[in-house]
């Protein structure tokens, strides 16, 4: 059973009533094969059940079951979020545009990740439809809304939910001044959904990069140096090649600090370049499965890059009021 994003299925609307939220706000949409929750805070998805190989139905997508929690999470992981309005991370959290140089806030050491404590990952957007299959957000960013970001921004995102297959659509419209956009989701995924009982990690989900050949080169610190590596046969940063686990180069020695050597951070929060001719352009872009479960999804995508985060920071515990899942996946 294959799950895809970003993929362009048509599926005919039932004649099922329109979803409305539930008591916190949370969508729900279905369709064969598929179910998935959406909120209006930060436009995120926050459950993606689909079947494993034996019919067992698993969540796949990291999330609180109570969608009332993700405003006042103190961490603020961005489960399932979409940042905005210029996602990951400006380095020295600074940047020039038209000869005019803007200071964004620092939120993330000495650079700007996903613009900040006010980007569009903290913020509650507008439900504008809902249908059988989809749920439209958008959300009106003002000039400095997040410091350093000038004019007016209009954005939307739309997901939609067809057989096996979750979409989405996301867009982003300068108004009355040139501004960095740049958009992403940003699900957690765990293809075994924490109930594999020889782990609660991904380290043992295979992953392929089929036209990863190049990245984008990172300091100690994760920021952009502005190179663009290509891919060591073989290495840690290796999914081209061939497909292998997430965990298959954890003994060689540039898998301590690939995600950050200035503080030992381990495994993956990388950029890797989508280099693919136009013929193409209708192939997924990476491919993530588990031999456990049985699920693998294909990502399809229009974008020239494709990040990749092992969760190297988080784990948790459970809370009393709240309850989530645990354990580390891949965003």
């Amino acid at each position: 059973m294959i799950t895809s994003l970003f993929a362009s299925l048509l599926f005919p609307l039932s004649a099922l009533a329109v979803p409305a939220p539930g008591p916190d706000g949370t969508y729900t949409l279905s369709a064969p094969g598929i179910t998935a929750k959406f909120i209006a805070y930060s436009a995120a998805i926050t459950s993606l059940v689909v079947s494993d190989r034996n019919g067992v139905k698993r969540d796949i997508i990291l999330g609180y079951d109570n969608g009332t929690f993700y405003p006042v999470d103190p961490n603020h992981p961005d489960y399932g979020a979409v940042p905005g309005r210029y996602t990951n991370r400006i380095a020295n959290h600074t940047y020039s545009l038209e000869g005019t140089r803007y200071f964004t806030e620092a939120n993330d050491g000495n650079g700007t990740l996903h613009s900040g404590l006010n980007g569009w990952s903290r913020r509650t957007w507008n439900v504008s439809e809902v249908t059988n299959s989809s749920i439209t957000f958008t959300i009106r960013d003002e000039a400095n809304s997040s410091m350093g970001f000038p004019g007016l921004v209009l954005g939307k995102v739309t997901h939609t939910i067809t057989a096996n297959t979750w979409s989405t659509k996301l867009s982003a419209r300068a108004v009355d001044h040139k501004t960095p956009i740049m958009l992403t989701t940003h699900p957690y995924w765990n293809l075994d959904a924490f109930a594999n009982p020889a782990t609660d990690l991904v380290l043992n989900h295979t992953l392929s990069l089929p036209f990863g050949e190049r990245m984008i080169g990172i300091d100690g610190t994760t920021q952009s140096t502005g190179e663009l590596p290509k891919v060591k046969k073989g290495g840690v940063n290796d999914f081209v090649s061939k497909p292998k686990q997430l965990g298959a180069s954890m003994s060689d020695p540039e898998w301590v600090g690939n995600c950050g050597s200035d503080f030992g951070c381990s495994g993956y929060n990388n950029q890797w370049i989508v280099d693919r001719g136009t013929l193409d352009k209708d192939k997924p872009i990476a491919t993530l499965s588990s031999d456990w479960s049985g699920i693998k999804w294909d990502l399809y995508s229009d974008q020239a890059g494709v990040v990749v985060y092992s969760c190297f920071w988080m784990g948790g515990t459970s809370l009393d009021t709240f309850i989530f899942h645990l354990g580390r996946m891949l965003t």
